[in-house]
């Protein structure tokens, strides 16, 4: 697999921008809100904290057949950052796979930005080498299930750690066809 690389991807109303370190200290407001890790623990991180994480995530993943593709969510019209999307790309099975995730900060909940920048992660993701899409959302986040399905993404039969795998069929020959299949790989 070539290593894939995170571009500018234009949607509607957002545009998702690689990420930086320098977006950290934006970041730490947009993601302060304790009740985003109701599902995932852990707690909000400070923005030096976070910087150090970001400076971790933009040198890459050590696994060279491995990408790690970060995203800030920008709000065209209001000129902020309002959550980010993230994939980990690599081998599988039946090609190249990417695991998906997404947070939004509470103050821009209930807008369908979340959706409008899944769905545009995941279109992104068909026109490179990747062949399955998957996330793993627990059963009772509803809000994050209900933006898998609106991404294409089928619910499996595949657990993991407590939380059900989500999957999709991308590029050519598939159509973006959705499955339920699953797979034994991880976020």
């Amino acid at each position: 697999m070539n290593t894939l690389t995170a571009e500018v991807i234009a949607t509607a109303r957002l545009d998702l921008l690689p990420l930086r370190a320098a977006h950290a200290e934006e970041m730490a407001a947009v993601l302060s809100d304790p009740g985003l890790h109701a599902f995932i623990g852990g707690a909000p991180d400070p923005p030096q904290a976070l910087r150090a994480r970001y400076e971790r995530l933009t040198a890459g993943s050590p696994d060279p057949g491995v990408s790690w593709l970060n995203w800030v969510i920008r709000l065209r019209d209001e000129g902020c950052l309002a959550g980010t999307v993230q994939a980990t790309a690599g081998p599988s099975p039946q090609g190249v796979a990417a695991e998906v995730a997404w947070v939004v900060g509470a103050p821009w909940q209930g807008r369908g930005i979340a959706t409008e920048a899944a769905r545009g992660l995941v279109e992104w993701l068909g026109r490179q080498p990747v062949r399955e899409v998957r996330a793993h959302i627990h059963p009772e986040h509803h809000a994050s299930a209900a933006v898998a399905a609106a991404a294409g993404l089928a619910p499996s039969h595949v657990w993991q750690d407590g939380e059900l795998g989500w999957l999709r069929h991308v590029g050519p020959e598939t159509d973006g066809a959705r499955t339920n299949s699953g797979s034994q790989n991880g976020s």
